[in-house]
């Protein structure tokens, strides 16, 4: 299924929507990097798909992608996190609501940006019952972290220029500070943005990719199911 409606508790807002085969499973709500939703976070989407999991994308730009850091930047900084809170817990109940979703709640997946976000929507979208960030950013302050009610696996690279190791010690300590159940997995001479094959920083790494990328399978299945 190609580009969606869905309701929020605004009205309704746009999102890609990948469904699996037999139209049954688990669902993961799919946060983007700062660029928008582009082609590589539709592909994890059908990915996901491909594994058995509803994904949905929310179009947190609304139609807006850039391929430019400066552009990215502004348009992050200027999101609204009341529409982005609306727009992942309206995506969370949509998959939740589909005839053949299975499993006490949805799992969130975000990457960069929507790593900060993954762990924001399990803050605060009662249909959110576990998260997976990869190279956390979060430059709208954070939320509550003892609300998240569920589980939280991380993905970091110990050579990310934009994410220190010190960042990513700091909020797996605040998380489990919190009463969080949490794992965050270091990879060895990663850069930033390692998972994401059209990266432009050349930081690709296709088999720590594949990695982190069993694990997040591997984790979200126990987690999501009845």
């Amino acid at each position: 299924m190609p580009d969606i409606e869905f309701q929020t508790s605004a009205g309704s807002a746009p999102g890609y929507l990948a469904v699996p085969a037999g139209e049954h499973g688990p669902g993961v709500v799919i946060l983007q990097e700062w660029w928008g939703l582009d082609e590589h976070i539709r592909s994890i989407c059908d990915r996901f798909a491909a594994a058995g999991f509803y994904a949905l994308a929310p179009d947190l730009y609304r139609g807006e992608t850039t391929t430019q850091p400066s552009e990215a930047q502004q348009k992050m900084m200027a999101m609204s996190m009341d529409q982005v809170e609306q727009d992942m817990c309206g995506a969370a109940d949509y998959v939740a609501s589909q005839p053949g979703f299975e499993g006490p709640g949805v799992g969130a997946v975000g990457f960069c940006l929507g790593g900060g976000l993954a762990v924001w929507a399990a803050a605060t979208c009662p249909n959110i019952a576990a998260a997976v960030t990869y190279y956390y950013v979060m430059p709208h302050g954070k939320p509550d972290f003892s609300d998240i009610k569920g589980p939280v696996l991380g993905h970091f690279g110990t050579a990310d220029e934009f994410i220190p190791q010190e960042d990513a010690d700091k909020l797996e300590s605040e998380l489990r500070d919190a009463g969080v159940d949490v794992t965050f997995h270091r990879y060895e001479g990663a850069g930033h943005a390692f998972f994401n094959d059209t990266n432009r920083l050349g930081t690709y790494d296709p088999e720590l990719a594949q990695t982190s990328w069993q694990r997040t399978v591997d984790f979200l299945r126990p987690a999501l199911s009845c």
